[in-house]
């Protein structure tokens, strides 16, 4: 474990929540997973839960370290709860006005030496700092989804994060056996840089009528040999995470070649967000996915 780090909390038992206590707590940290609902704290451990309880059964980790891991998490009953963590993550939904409610929650119970970290993967991390008391001890830690699986976290520091708090995040990091790749603070930074201007170019495709989703998704895995297509790809994501990011790239960038497709943003109206809606460019409420177009 990293020598300053003890007892981790999770701000958003959502999508990456549950997934970021899972790996923390498999690498002996004491987890508290914290939500605004708390109903959907005691979800995400359940949730976590599950998933050691999946990696036991395939034989990726021991019945001991499931049980150990799962010893150490817990649901945060209130925000109070976060008092003693000498790290808490945010992991709640791509947007900043959200966020920034959270540090207004958050940063009044925390410890003066607590770390604040985001896993945001595309707002600006300067800019989120700038609503904490504590820009020096704030940084991006941005896990990929999903988390136990994805060996690679971007660390982000704005232009206000002390080298102390970048160090020990970076040793914090690899003490849950990922490989950390450094960022500058640009929107989207690397990752999401490349890979959203990819996925809305698919989703130009398929609007321009120049292909199907089929067509598209089986062009690219094994045309371009990727695991998954695009547009499968995006549902996983989820359609509004998709926008958001496209969002911040062309606000932030101011560059045309980053505008949103309208397909996309029409199906993030409709509320179809891809796999956490059962709709999306793929239906998944039968048992096998169909293409929506």
């Amino acid at each position: 474990m990293a020598d300053e780090m003890r007892k981790i909390g999770i701000v958003g038992a959502g999508q990456m929540g549950p997934g970021i206590a899972h790996v923390v707590a498999l690498s002996g940290y004491d987890v508290t997973l914290y939500d605004l609902t708390p109903d959907r704290a005691v979800r995400g451990v359940e949730k976590a839960v599950l998933t050691l309880d999946r990696q036991a059964a395939s034989g990726k980790i021991t019945e001991t370290e499931k049980t150990d891991a799962i010893g150490r998490i817990r649901a945060a009953q209130t925000v109070s709860d976060l008092s003693d963590m000498d790290l808490v993550v945010e992991a709640a939904t791509e947007d900043e006005t959200v966020k920034r409610k959270i540090y207004a929650t958050v940063c009044p119970v925390l410890k003066p030496s607590a770390i604040l970290s985001t896993n945001t993967s595309s707002i600006s991390i300067t800019r989120l700092a700038s609503a904490t008391d504590r820009p020096d001890r704030f940084i991006g830690i941005h896990f990929m989804n999903p988390v136990p699986v994805m060996k690679l976290v971007e660390l982000v520091r704005g232009i206000a994060t002390g080298d102390p708090t970048f160090e020990t995040s970076k040793a914090f990091v690899a003490s849950l056996d990922k490989t950390v790749t450094v960022s500058e603070d640009f929107p989207a930074f690397i990752v999401n840089r490349i890979l959203l201007p990819m996925i809305n170019e698919a989703i130009y495709t398929l609007y321009e009528g120049v292909g199907s989703v089929e067509s598209i998704d089986m062009a690219m895995r094994l045309g371009a040999n990727h695991p998954m297509g695009p547009l499968q790809l995006a549902d996983f994501i989820g359609l509004d995470t998709c926008l958001s990011i496209m969002q911040v790239l062309h606000d932030g960038l101011a560059d045309s070649k980053y505008r949103p497709c309208p397909l996309l943003v029409k199906y993030v109206e409709a509320g179809w967000l891809g796999r956490k809606t059962q709709r999306g460019f793929y239906d998944y409420r039968g048992e096998t996915p169909v293409p929506t177009r």
